[in-house]
């Protein structure tokens, strides 16, 4: 049972992937509690604000502080890590070689998941606030919205970079802060992955989940891959 902050990295960067909030879904999950469970061999504890013991503190924290993990809604439409080792893989598989012109194209993508995918693609790094903004999603519903994110974020066309503070008109932060969005090109700075075929990345991903969980049952194993 992981004790800290530093044994959470650890154990990801050795896994590769972990499903967040407290669950493993039946695959796998470095933090297999959530707030509701107190297990007496560890410190971790869910919402008290500790960044070192405090598993919500660390979804931002890996993101802030380091360049090999990433965070976002990618399992089950549901939180979930990767690191930058088997964040191929996962691309390989959700994408199937596709562009986001070529999902559009295809009808794979609504049009609200356009707006959005476009805002922040031309926009770098955005927070959430400002999306509904630049966007123009003020007629729409918070539960259509959200859809969307997920949608892009399952896909892998969107992916948390961290949070951000409104500023008032005179430049004052405020508020609680907002999560920030941007394209996985643009969290990995460009970064080239090696070209893996989606049935390759598929067999990978299932060998390391069933070292991981050797009771993982198939069909969860497959919703977890393909999303």
């Amino acid at each position: 049972m992981v004790q800290n902050y530093e044994d959470f990295c650890t154990h990801l960067l050795k896994s590769g992937f972990s499903l967040g909030g407290g669950s493993d879904k039946g695959i796998y999950a470095i933090v297999p509690f959530d707030w509701t469970e107190q297990p007496a061999d560890t410190p971790v504890r869910w919402h008290t604000g500790n960044p070192d013991t405090d598993p919500w503190e660390w979804r931002m924290r890996v993101l802030e502080e380091r360049s090999d993990i990433a965070y976002a809604k990618l399992f089950f439409r549901g939180s979930g890590y990767i690191t930058r080792e088997w964040y191929p893989y996962f691309l390989a598989v959700r994408r199937q070689g596709r562009t986001f012109e070529d999902a559009w194209e295809s009808g794979l993508v609504s049009d609200l998941a356009r707006r959005i995918y476009r805002t922040a693609e031309e926009n770098g790094r955005v927070a959430m606030h400002d999306i509904k903004r630049l966007a123009g999603l003020s007629g729409e519903t918070s539960a259509h919205i959200e859809k969307a994110m997920t949608d892009l974020q399952m896909s892998m066309f969107l992916t948390i970079c961290g949070r951000e503070q409104k500023r008032n008109k005179y430049g004052e932060l405020y508020g609680w802060s907002s999560t920030v969005f941007c394209t996985p090109e643009e969290f990995w700075q460009g970064e080239e992955f090696p070209d893996i075929s989606p049935k390759e990345a598929a067999e990978r991903i299932r060998a390391r989940a069933l070292e991981l969980n050797p009771q993982a049952q198939e069909r969860k194993i497959k919703k977890f891959i393909y999303g």
